[in-house]
């Protein structure tokens, strides 16, 4: 397993694309924290990863993908705001690991790849939001991430379903 960041050029390239999409829908379906619910809206997921690859091959943004020697299965973005009072910081978005490589320490691997590309980039902060109720601030945290906020009822699952949006920051 490989992480790589992803050049503007290659961001529009069918393949990755195609890998992407797979792993987006698969983790949706596996009940990641990823946007969607199960069953994956494959073509609402499409659209969405559309314009994030768009934003990435115009420059604006940071994206981040595992590789494991054949296919892309994993990815993570990193954000930018685009205001001039916020250069020093970036939101990280779409972290996802396809459900057949999880366990196995590529989260790890991917999440410690952005942080990589953030010092790169000279940035002194990453922001990540995660779905309260799934224990997902376990992995975060000994990553260095800290709870500075919660929103609570911020996402709705179903008429009766809502969960905490908590987020998290990581000083670089």
């Amino acid at each position: 397993m490989k992480y790589l960041v992803a050049d503007p050029d290659e961001a529009l390239d069918p393949g990755l694309r195609a890998d992407l999409l797979d792993t987006w829908v698969a983790a949706t379906n596996a009940g990641g924290a990823v946007g969607y619910t199960a069953p994956a809206p494959v073509d609402r997921i499409a659209e969405n990863l559309d314009g994030a690859l768009g934003r990435v091959a115009a420059g604006l943004d940071l994206l981040g993908v595992l590789h494991d020697g054949e296919r892309y299965v994993g990815m993570g973005m990193l954000v930018t705001r685009g205001s001039d009072l916020q250069p020093h910081w970036r939101t990280v978005l779409r972290v996802m690991v396809h459900p057949g490589h999880q366990g196995n320490g590529a989260g790890r691997m991917l999440m410690e790849g952005l942080r990589g590309s953030a010092v790169d980039l000279g940035l002194e902060q990453l922001q990540l939001t995660i779905r309260g109720g799934l224990g997902l601030e376990n992995f975060y945290g000994p990553l260095g991430y800290r709870i500075v906020g919660t929103h609570p009822r911020a996402i709705r699952l179903t008429a009766d379903d809502y969960r905490d949006e908590i987020m998290l920051v990581l000083d670089l």
